[in-house]
């Protein structure tokens, strides 16, 4: 669950933090060049205060008139304030690198630097002179952003008595500028990053407060249904909700547990009650028979009968019994195991003519013996009492990383699907083996005690005939209830 929920809480986190770094950049590289705009300006304002007054005469007269179609421009006379207008230009360009200039109405240059600088014919630099020369309010530059090799052009208009006499233009790099934006930009990445992996440290830990619960219950759940019924929800934190979750569950799990206890002390109890009934009843029967010819079939039909409930009475107090015993977990040589139950059923596997086969190498795993060995003697008998003459019984033992196996694998009719799918169910038993002496409680009891220690039997088809069933136990040591 951690992974389907942490890549929602990044991306979302991401997304807020990108829609708070894209205005934030942006609005840096704005203030960046509004910083050197306004710097321009203010330089602008200080060469035209000194341009104000560098032209006299009839130049300067003609400099303000409009100028009839054809009409020659008239030229400046240069006097020592246009001297000391051209050095502070020159110097300004020596120290900042910044392309400036005094141009009259018509582009011609009064003072300029570097000298081989003009006014062009069109692009920003045009547009700003022209609008400072119609003293129309002042052109803001075009952002100019970090990958962009572009300039900044600033006007400012040159007054005297209410007319535009002049323009001062200055044409400024934005190296120094971008490298500032681009650092800006670097320490908000960086900012935003360092942010992100917080964000992220925090989701950890909030995920892991949230999740801790529900992976407690899930573990716990599944202990229930692998029939650790004792196990239970340990206290934990996270939120109340989950914490009033865990409560419901015990309280559920204590109530189940105390119902099928009572279901089992139930089955418990009657077994043993009726035991005693029964004992007395046979012995009766018995008594009865001594009266009777021996070849009475109705006699016998009784004893067998009555020897078949006695037979259904221990199998249920075994089951109960199986359901509520604790396993008593130990490391196990499997293979030692399965080679002595072999042994222990080959003669009788000999005397109805079936070859019993063994394969059982060394290995260990985490079993009951006593329970392991019931179980395995359950399945071999079901195996030698169905496989015909002549045919095969095979019990081989194998392992893995995880488990531990001992399929027993017979020749006998086998089972149909169906019946494979019910195989196990308690009383259950095939229409097809009805003649021959069961109740149909072994397998079932079996599971109950393979089920205590982490085992577990699987009924499969075996070819070319026959069922093959499978005792699984496992390697590692079963967790702690």
């Amino acid at each position: 669950m951690r992974s389907r929920l942490l890549p929602l809480l990044i991306v979302l986190m991401a997304a807020v933090l990108l829609a708070l770094g894209v205005p934030l950049g942006v609005s840096l590289a704005a203030a960046q060049q509004q910083r050197v705009v306004v710097d321009r300006i203010d330089d602008t304002a200080r060469f035209a205060s000194l341009a104000q007054y560098i032209t006299e005469g009839t130049a300067s007269a003609g400099i303000t008139a409009i100028l009839k179609p054809g009409q020659p421009r008239p030229k400046t006379v240069p006097d020592e304030r246009a001297q000391t207008l051209q050095k502070e230009l020159d110097r300004y360009h020596a120290v900042y690198g910044i392309n400036a200039g005094v141009f009259d109405r018509y582009g011609t240059p009064v003072a300029h630097a570097p000298h081989d600088w003009s006014l062009p014919d069109e692009g920003e630099l045009h547009e700003s002179f022209e609008v400072a020369l119609a003293s129309r309010p002042g052109h803001d530059p075009g952002q100019v952003w970090p990958w962009q090799h572009g300039r900044l052009a600033v006007a400012a208009p040159v007054v005297r008595d209410g007319d535009v006499v002049a323009v001062v233009v200055t044409d400024s790099p934005t190296d120094q500028m971008r490298a500032r934006t681009l650092h800006g930009w670097l320490l908000i990445v960086a900012g935003e990053c360092a942010a992100l992996l917080v964000a992220l440290a925090a989701a950890l830990r909030l995920t892991g407060w949230v999740l801790r619960p529900v992976r407690v219950l899930d573990a716990t759940t599944h202990d229930i249904a692998t029939g650790r019924l004792k196990s239970r929800v340990a206290a934990a934190g996270g939120p109340p909700e989950l914490r009033r979750l865990a409560r419901s569950f015990n309280e559920m799990a204590d109530n189940v547990e105390g119902v099928l206890e009572q279901q089992r002390a139930f089955v418990a109890d009657a077994s043993h009650q009726l035991r005693n009934p029964l004992s007395a009843l046979l012995l009766r029967i018995d008594l009865l028979a001594l009266e009777l010819p021996q070849d009475n079939e109705e006699i016998a039909s009784v004893r067998t009968e009555g020897k078949r409930l006695a037979r259904v009475l221990d199998d249920l107090l075994d089951l109960a019994l199986a359901e509520h015993a604790a396993a008593d977990l130990r490391l196990t040589d499997i293979g030692e195991l399965a080679a002595e139950r072999v042994a222990a059923w080959r003669p009788v596997a000999d005397d109805r003519g079936v070859r019993l086969t063994d394969q059982c190498p060394a290995t260990t795993a985490w079993a009951d013996p006593v329970a392991l060995s019931s179980a395995l003697d359950a399945v071999i008998d079901n195996a030698l009492k169905f496989t015909p003459a002549d045919e095969q019984v095979s019990v081989t033992v194998s392992s893995n990383g995880e488990t531990s196996t001992v399929v027993v694998a017979d020749g006998g009719p086998g089972l149909t699907d169906e019946e494979l799918s019910r195989i196990g169910d308690r009383f259950w038993r095939s229409g097809r083996h009805q003649n021959i002496n069961g109740s149909g409680l072994g397998l079932s009891i079996c599971r109950a005690l393979l089920a205590a220690g982490g085992g577990a039997m699987e009924y499969a088809h075996h070819e070319p005939r026959g069922l093959e069933v499978t005792v699984r136990v496992p390697r590692q040591e079963p967790r702690g209830e």
